[in-house]
């Protein structure tokens, strides 16, 4: 039998409320619908970031997920064509606290809530975010639904019900289905610059395969910073199939979902690569992904980590990193066996941020060195990444 829901409702909201978030916990925050007419069900996260709402919205390591934003002013610079981190948008919904004002940049388009409503997403404004953020830091990221309907009605029992019967991430495997079809090769554009925009990478030098779990395109621009040519390969292609590509690199990509789960295919895959010699770099899911591979093990946070100044700790040369971070789920440290290295703490609970592999050129990270949005101070990782690759063609030559 479903109890009577608790209510708590923005004070900015001066008529009738067109849009709800109902709790597994049967709470209700009530505000202001935007964006695709309907509801979504995932489970509830915040974001402190302070910029980057399209590239963050866009990310599809958020499939499955709510977005509470932390920061008031979303929507203020719009939306274009050129700050897509996927082809596809994979959010749940999102969550702003003050109305979306007209945009005010050289560079927009279109106004957030005509990008949701193009896209079907969901959206709720005029919500009180900062106690839905405190909500979740005490109580941990819940599972709810989140709803708009212009003439607010609203089947409150069917949206309760909704939020308790999803099954939540542990023990999903949403790389399947945020992945390519096919294998293609990128483009060759390299990252934005405001005097040119995008610029096609005219020399391929090093063949990289990237794995796609979920992956960003900042991330395959980077590469062709670095004059690579980029396979992206769907996420359970078989090992051998990789190698025939004869890689000089291999990438792990980011991704949402449950590492385990994914790990089902992937640990199989990844632990037949890291006995080629082929240098390895993997992120965020990736990073995790290696762990397991690696005979480690992963769990679910109580909160995860997402936004944009994330202090990190580099432990080979004592250098603090502010980091863009997306991730509900963390490897277990003392699972880790003896011939990996811990290279990158968290300095907000320790958890493990980098790791290597001691014997081999393999190694990853929890945040996004790309940094779309973010700080930039982690780039270097990319050169490391690349310096092994270098070797590693320089091997093959020989």
């Amino acid at each position: 039998m479903i109890k009577k829901a608790k209510e708590t409702s923005s004070k900015k909201i001066t008529h009738f409320p067109t849009g709800v978030l109902v709790l597994e916990n049967k709470v209700i925050f009530k505000g202001i619908g935007i964006g695709h007419q309907g509801s979504a069900t995932g489970e509830v996260c915040f974001n402190t970031s302070l910029t980057g709402y399209q590239e963050i919205i866009s990310d599809p390591s958020y499939a499955g997920q709510i977005i509470n934003f932390t920061f008031p002013h979303i929507g203020n610079v719009g939306t274009n064509k050129e700050d897509h981190e996927s082809d596809n948008i994979w959010t749940k919904g999102v969550i702003f606290n003050t109305e979306i004002t007209n945009p005010s940049n050289y560079r927009s388009l279109k106004k957030l809530d005509a990008w949701l409503k193009k896209n079907k997403i969901v959206g709720l404004t005029g919500l009180d975010t900062r106690s839905l953020t405190n909500f979740i830091r005490d109580k941990g990221a819940p599972k709810g639904t989140i709803s708009n309907n212009n003439k607010g009605n609203f089947n409150l029992k069917k949206l309760t019900n909704d939020s308790i019967k999803w099954s939540g991430l542990n023990g999903l495997d949403l790389a399947k289905t945020v992945t390519t079809k096919k294998k293609y090769t990128w483009k060759g554009f390299k990252t934005w610059k405001k005097e040119k925009g995008f610029e096609k990478n005219k020399k391929k030098i090093h063949k990289i395969v990237a794995i796609d779990y979920g992956i960003k395109k900042n991330i395959l621009r980077y590469f062709s910073n670095f004059n690579c040519e980029v396979i992206v390969v769907p996420c359970n292609l078989e090992s051998k199939e990789i190698i025939k590509l004869k890689p000089d690199g291999i990438f792990l990509s980011n991704g949402p979902g449950d590492p385990a789960a994914t790990g089902k295919y992937a640990i199989n895959i990844i632990q037949k690569l890291i006995k080629t010699n082929i240098p390895i770099f993997g992120i965020c899911l990736g990073h995790q992904l290696l762990a397991l591979a690696l005979k480690a093990k992963t769990k679910k946070m109580k909160l995860g980590h997402r936004g944009a100044n994330h202090p990190v700790k580099n432990l080979i040369n004592n250098k603090v990193e502010i980091t863009s971070q997306n991730h509900g789920f963390e490897i277990v440290k003392e699972s880790l066996p003896k011939n990996v290295e811990v290279t990158h703490k968290s300095l907000f609970d320790n958890c493990v941020e980098g790791i290597k592999l001691k014997n081999r050129p393999v190694f990853s990270v929890q945040y996004h060195p790309e940094s779309n949005p973010g700080p930039q101070d982690s780039h270097y990782l990319f050169n490391q990444f690349i310096n092994e690759v270098k070797k590693n063609a320089k091997k093959k030559r020989h």
